[in-house]
């Protein structure tokens, strides 16, 4: 049985993580990036596919710890054991990577005698490569074709016969410490990762130190500050460094629907989040994370505008070809596991207004942009103009026919509204009027053709009486005011999009195929659509429900403060790829926008 996904921590290095659970396993692990292959993978399978576990030797399988919380405004996370005979916490933690990537576990008695075990079982390349194991004087290294790991074993004893795993059983008293560190280094290096050598409390200080700096420059002093800084540190946790691409998730094939086919690679770069994203880290104060999330936008879109791509690698890169894993069970059974991505090969409308909006509020910003930017919005904007009015695959990427989505031609005004509010600014005016009219064409059409009157409500696309929850977006991208009444009408209108208090993206009957993204079953409430409701219900006038729909996605988190990209309210379960940057950013929107003092009362 797989550990639920709220059970489980992040912690990463700032180029990679890893997923903890409540049982002391790490079960995710990609080396040496977010999107390398796994070589723990247990989250999508069984044992065998990967683990490392430290834990109190017990007659209970995987029992959970006591308690376990991050320390105060960092990504070191302490897990508390209570035995019959001690207690004992594990502080486990990636300190911001300078050189390989490595994991700290350190074991420390609290009271009494514990008597823990240390399981690391590799299984390089997704899951199923079964390593050559070879046990020195003070570590234990692990090769497979181009990847090694190392561990090191000095202190721990004599190391068990743990067949394909490297097993350790330790003794662990009241004020002592032991301290494993794995590194990961390429095959052919011959010699322990100097890693290895550094002093444990050296690194932990180091590390604790990088958060708590970084966590202190936050502007946010609302009411929600705790949740707001998590959604910041989970934020920065998964952004890879060199580039400043941050990854929509370091998971993947984490299902929507348990046992269903709804199973997609999360780790990789979606443009849909560009504007969200860099407007999150603007309002907390983090002007260097968004220069360096923009630097790597506009290096990833360079070229021909109609290779516009939905979704990028962390470095920028184009294919991400997605395979299935049939070796891996899947989590819960929900199959195919998928590696890559085919969404780069959808056409997709909305990114051309993302890509413009994030460029107007980075001028504004200050942000420096290369001398280029502005030969790239003309080009965008001459390849928009002359394909806007055909079908696409919407926000969602949905995998059935292409339709004339109303987000999608939103997205389409947006874009021709920011291009012509950047030529203002730039004193460049000279296809101002060609612009003027194709956003004013688009408005109209909007506005006739994905309004429902009978529903008093904007549609998802064109001819269909289907809701969609891209529609709350409208008065936060300017497209009408929150005052009019076809924006009250189809906030009020979301209520049909509800479960449990919880917005879904669109509706689902849960049988057979959707007839809009082609795929079986249902699926969970999305959570930044919940946020996004939140929004607008404040923007209409609502404030009071506003803040109640927000403390709703506040209780879902689990208990150290994450957020997935999805939750069951039947089952109150977390669904999706975890954690979810689209789900902490709308966290930290919401929570701004609530802040704010407002005259008068809802």
């Amino acid at each position: 049985m797989n550990t639920p996904i709220e059970d489980y921590a992040l912690i990463s290095d700032l180029e990679t993580a890893a997923m903890v659970g409540r049982d002391g396993s790490i079960d995710w692990l990609c080396l040496p990036r977010f999107d390398s292959p796994a070589c723990l993978a247990a989250m999508l399978g069984t044992e065998d596919n990967g683990f490392w576990r430290i834990a109190p030797v017990s007659r209970l399988a995987r029992a959970p710890c006591a308690s376990r919380a991050y320390r105060p405004d960092t990504l070191v996370l302490e897990s508390r054991w209570e035995t019959p005979t001690g207690a004992v916490r594990v502080t486990d933690f990636m300190p911001p990577r300078s050189q390989l990537p490595c994991i700290v576990r350190v074991v420390e008695g609290l009271w009494g005698a514990v008597s823990m075990r240390s399981e690391l079982r590799l299984r390089f390349h997704q899951g199923r490569v079964v390593p050559w194991i070879q046990a020195g004087e003070d570590c234990t290294v692990a090769v497979a074709g181009p990847d090694a790991v190392w561990l090191n074993t000095e202190g721990l004893g004599r190391e068990l016969d743990g067949g394909d795993s490297i097993v350790h059983d330790l003794t662990v008293r009241a004020g002592r410490k032991m301290t494993l560190t794995l590194v990961w280094a390429p095959s052919y290096v011959p010699e322990p990762p100097a890693p290895l050598s550094i002093p444990a409390e050296t690194v932990l200080k180091e590390t604790s130190d990088f958060w708590l700096g970084w966590t202190g420059q936050c502007r946010y002093e609302g009411p929600w500050r705790d949740a707001v800084v998590r959604s910041l540190i989970t934020l920065k946790a998964l952004t890879y460094a060199p580039t400043g691409g941050i990854v929509a998730a370091p998971t993947t094939s984490l299902p929507g629907c348990i046992g269903g086919e709804r199973n997609w690679d999360y780790r990789f770069c979606w443009l849909r989040d560009s504007t969200l994203t860099l407007s999150c880290l603007l309002h907390s104060g983090y002007l260097d994370e968004a220069t360096a999330w923009l630097g790597w936008l506009v290096r990833a879109i360079a070229g021909e505008p109609a290779d516009l791509q939905t979704v990028y690698g962390v470095g920028g890169q184009r294919l991400l070809p997605e395979t299935e894993a049939p070796w891996l069970p899947g989590y819960e059974g929900s199959r195919p596991v998928r590696f890559g991505n085919s969404g780069v090969s959808q056409f997709q409308l909305d990114v051309y207004g993302e890509v413009l909006d994030t460029l107007l509020l980075s001028l504004r910003a200050g942000i420096p942009m290369p001398g280029h930017v502005w030969s790239l919005v003309e080009a965008m904007m001459g390849h928009l103009r002359e394909h806007w009015r055909e079908p696409d695959q919407g926000l969602w990427q949905v995998r059935g026919p292409a339709r004339q989505f109303v987000h999608s031609k939103v997205m389409t005004w947006v874009a021709a509204d920011r291009a012509l509010r950047m030529g203002e600014l730039l004193g460049r005016n000279g296809s101002s009027d060609v612009w003027r009219a194709m956003r004013d064409e688009v408005h109209q059409q909007v506005c006739r053709d994905g309004w429902d009157a009978g529903r008093r409500s904007f549609v998802q696309s064109y001819g269909s009486s289907a809701l969609d929850a891209s529609a709350l977006l409208i008065p936060r991208l300017g497209f009408l005011p929150a005052g009019d009444d076809r924006v009250r009408g189809t906030v009020q209108a979301m209520r049909e999009l509800t479960h449990g208090g919880f917005v879904r993206r669109y509706a689902h009957n849960g049988q057979g195929v959707h007839r809009v993204d082609g795929l079986h079953g249902s699926e969970g409430a999305f959570v930044a659509c919940s946020l996004w409701y939140a929004d607008a219900l404040a923007a209409t006038g609502h404030r009071a429900e506003a803040r109640e729909a927000f403390e709703r996605v506040l209780a879902i988190r689990n208990d150290v403060g994450l957020l997935s990209e999805q939750w069951d309210p039947e089952t109150g379960r977390q669904l999706g790829n975890a954690p979810q940057a689209f789900s902490h950013i709308a966290l930290v929107e919401t929570a701004f926008l609530l802040s704010e003092p407002q005259p008068g009362r809802s």
